[in-house]
């Protein structure tokens, strides 16, 4: 029995959602700490960035908390639509810690943003491949990337998946109603 799907077309922008991100915690009692909590309550301004900038540039921080101080810093910067300057934050995030799997999705998460749908797929299986504290996040990202792809099977998977992994989270359940699924 085969199983064909179909989705409805994309929306204008090129994605029916946007990237779902996701920040890491840093503890510490610093600025890493507050840029943290920041970026976890889904803040992105400049002021929270501020906090992010100054933990990096002054506090005494491991490897570990650098890179998740740079993914923190490139969540607020993705929020922001700030794609090259969140780049960097990933990139300098995956050179101190590359096996923090929220830098490689945070990373996919910013390609999928710039409808870089492959190196998206890449990055987002990477992640997947490392592990994170929210791996539904990482198959939402990367069904945007297959449907960018024209790839609606694995899409529908992967938002399936999501919603298995975060049971009552509307953004997959919000994708999933524009399928349609039919057995041959």
């Amino acid at each position: 029995m085969k199983m064909w799907l179909c989705a409805a077309a994309l929306a204008a922008a090129g994605l029916a959602s946007a990237p779902a991100h996701g920040a890491m915690t840093v503890m510490g009692g610093g600025m890493a700490e507050q840029c943290s909590k920041a970026a976890m309550a889904g803040k992105a301004d400049l002021a929270d960035q501020q906090a992010c900038d100054f933990a990096l540039a002054n506090e005494m921080l491991t490897a570990e908390e650098q890179a998740g101080t740079y993914v923190n810093r490139g969540v607020m910067k993705l929020r922001r639509a700030e794609y090259e300057a969140a780049h960097k934050d990933f990139n300098a995030a995956i050179a101190l810690a590359p096996r923090i799997g929220e830098a490689w999705v945070n990373r996919g998460a910013m390609w999928v943003g710039e409808k870089q749908f492959r190196a998206g797929l890449e990055d987002l299986n990477k992640g997947i491949e490392l592990g994170g504290k929210e791996p539904e996040k990482a198959y939402f990202n990367r069904a945007l990337a297959y449907e960018g792809l024209d790839d609606e099977k694995s899409a529908y998977l992967d938002y399936q998946q999501a919603l298995t992994l975060k049971p009552g989270w509307n953004l997959p359940q919000h994708e999933l109603l524009r399928f349609t699924v039919t057995r041959r």
